[in-house]
C-alpha cells in the first residue's frame, strides 16, 4: 500500500501547503505556535502526549513538520521519536524538539537522540516564522533561545 506522506525533504515545501503535527501538552503553547503558523499559512494539527502519534500522523493526508516537546505525559518525546523513525511512512519526516528544557546538554542530547532541530522556549514569536521557514526548506535550526 502506497503511502500519503510526502518526502519532507523536497525545498520546494509551500508554506501554504505545510501541514505541522504539534506534540505539546501545555495548552497556552499550543495556541501560541498554532497562532503563529496559522499567520504563516500553516495547517497545524495538535496532539496533547507522545503516545500514539505515529498512528495519529498516520492519518493525515500529509504531514511536513512535527514540533515536539520533549517533556510529555505518557510517554516522552524521545520515545515517541524513536516510534516515528522505526515507522516506514514517517522515518524521513523533520521531527523538531521545542522545548523548555532549553540547555547545550539537552540540545546535545536531543541531536543524538536524532532530531533534526531543536527550539527551546519560551518562544520568540518574533523569530518563530522565520525559524520555521528555515526548517522547512530543510535547513537545520537548532538555537536554545
Amino acid at each position: 500500500m502506497e503511502s500519503n506522506h510526502l518526502n519532507p525533504t523536497s525545498l520546494e515545501t509551500s508554506l501554504q501547503d505545510a501541514i505541522v503535527l504539534v506534540v505539546e501538552d501545555n495548552v497556552s503553547n499550543f495556541v501560541l505556535m498554532a497562532r503563529l503558523l496559522g499567520y504563516m499559512g500553516i495547517h497545524s494539527e495538535w496532539k496533547t502526549s507522545g503516545y500514539e502519534v505515529v498512528e495519529y500522523a498516520d492519518t493525515l493526508p500529509r504531514l511536513d513538520l512535527i514540533l515536539m516537546d520533549i517533556r510529555l505525559p505518557y510517554e516522552d518525546g524521545y520515545t515517541a521519536l524513536r516510534k516515528i523513525r522505526s515507522s516506514p511512512q514517517l522515518k524521513n519526516t523533520r521531527v523538531v524538539a521545542v522545548t523548555a528544557e532549553a540547555s547545550e546538554e539537552e540540545m546535545r542530547k536531543a541531536r543524538q537522540a536524532g532530531f533534526d532541530g531543536f527550539l527551546g522556549k519560551p518562544l520568540d514569536p518574533d523569530r518563530f516564522p522565520d525559524q520555521i521557514r528555515r526548517i522547512l526548506s530543510g535547513e537545520p535550526v537548532w538555537e536554545i533561545w
